[in-house]
């Protein structure tokens, strides 16, 4: 983890532009790792950038590259050199050695920016599994200088590789006892759900990008109160709030941490738990900060990781946010599927919104038809809670309520299930 807490880091960034078909903007990539950075409390001195064909397999950008960046961090008083791309055990070694300073990669930074945001106890036990995940094949280079102490053969192997294969051997038992809490935190998570799923309501996730305002978003329509700030993966644990429809339903409103390009390996798999409550929403309200110019490219991250998880083939609306601000020159990316511009800020648009939202999960309501006795208004109050309650009248001759409502197939379910019982 990054000692940002202790001394200020100064930093040169690097990117690399890849000379590929498909290859991703290098200098959009670089002012993403500046506001990477500067949520991880780093002060940017200067930039570098190189373009390649291909990687070079042990510095990554070439010697006369490497050169040129030990100079410039020297003359800048930088105490750190920031890749923009995940480098190797044997890369980041050999550019630690020529440029006799700290270096660190994107998804190091991105790993130490989650451990500053995490709260929870599974948003802690996520971040240090995705950090060990990501330290076990950088462990060698740690203990090099002590295994080259003697030669190699049987009888002659130094404490350096016992020392090595000790700390293997401890991060794998860790690794082990991190997924099990995870697993019994999935489980927990798994009761919780099938609680609601007694009375359930729909579950709309809130999705994006980082810092498209998802945050800003659910406090807008939840009174969440939840951490807003400028800055990338502001929050990073769950929040889950009610949400009042206009047509008289409740819905289950989810915010999650934010997307971003080049996330770390593993990254949904650390992080599936908490993913989950997508992967189970009735609706994604994709939020969109409509004011930037790589606003399609950003959709398109987030397109990538809903089909990791699985969740592609949910119903969604596009929700293009701070559309009061002056739309860039490339104009508004175009999509299928219901859309809807808003301002979190402002409250602009958010009637129209909510519209969507009770119109969409209406969809998938079943209607439901059933005589309820006078005793059972706890029945009549599940289908008010879950849907939208139709017609009800109370037949006085035979003390009952013949009541029309329209509510997920789960509930009408349940409710045939009790009447019937």
């Amino acid at each position: 983890m990054l000692e940002t807490s202790k001394t200020t880091e100064r930093a040169v960034l690097v990117a690399v532009q890849r000379q590929s078909p498909g290859a991703l903007d290098a200098d959009e990539s670089l002012r993403e790792l500046a506001s990477l950075a500067a949520t991880a409390g780093i002060e940017v001195v200067g930039t570098a950038m190189q373009t390649v064909k291909r990687p070079h397999p042990r510095t990554l950008i070439g010697s006369g590259k490497v050169e040129e960046i030990a100079a410039l961090a020297k003359t800048l008083g930088a105490n750190t050199v920031l890749f923009d791309d995940e480098l190797s055990a044997v890369q980041q070694r050999n550019l630690e050695q020529q440029f006799g300073v700290k270096v660190v990669d994107r998804t190091q930074l991105i790993l130490d920016i989650f451990a500053q945001r995490a709260t929870s106890q599974e948003g802690k036990l996520q971040v240090e599994l995705a950090q060990l995940q990501y330290l076990m094949p950088r462990l060698t280079r740690q203990w090099l200088h002590l295994s080259r102490q003697r030669g190699g053969g049987v009888g002659t192997r130094g404490p350096g590789e016992t020392q090595l294969e000790v700390d293997r051997r401890r991060a794998r038992e860790r690794v082990a006892l991190l997924q099990r809490r995870l697993d019994q935190v999935s489980r927990t998570r798994a009761l919780h759900r099938g609680k609601r799923a007694s009375v359930p309501y729909p579950i709309v996730a809130l999705v994006g990008y980082t810092n498209a305002g998802k945050s800003t978003l659910m406090n807008r329509l939840t009174d969440a109160g939840v951490l807003v700030e400028d800055k990338l993966f502001a929050t990073l644990d769950p929040t889950v709030r009610l949400l009042r429809l206009p047509d008289g339903a409740d819905a289950l409103l989810v915010d999650t941490v934010g997307f971003i390009q080049k996330l770390p390996h593993g990254f949904v798999d650390a992080f599936k738990s908490t993913l989950e409550e997508v992967r189970n929403a009735s609706l994604l309200l994709h939020v969109v900060d409509v004011s930037r110019e790589r606003a399609l490219e950003h959709m398109n991250v987030v397109d990538a990781v809903l089909a990791e998880l699985e969740a592609d083939g949910i119903p969604r609306i596009t929700v293009f946010n701070k559309a009061d601000i002056p739309a860039p020159s490339v104009g508004r990316p175009r999509v299928d599927g219901p859309s809807c511009d808003i301002s979190a800020l402002t409250g602009a648009g958010i009637d129209v919104l909510l519209g969507q939202i009770a119109s969409l999960l209406a969809i998938e309501q079943e209607r439901l038809q059933v005589r309820i006795p006078v005793g059972r208004s706890d029945l009549i109050a599940v289908l008010h809670r879950s849907g939208r309650v139709v017609e009800e009248v109370f037949e006085d001759g035979a003390d009952l309520y013949r009541v029309t409502a329209l509510v997920p197939p789960v509930v009408a379910g349940r409710i045939r299930k009790e009447l019937a019982g």
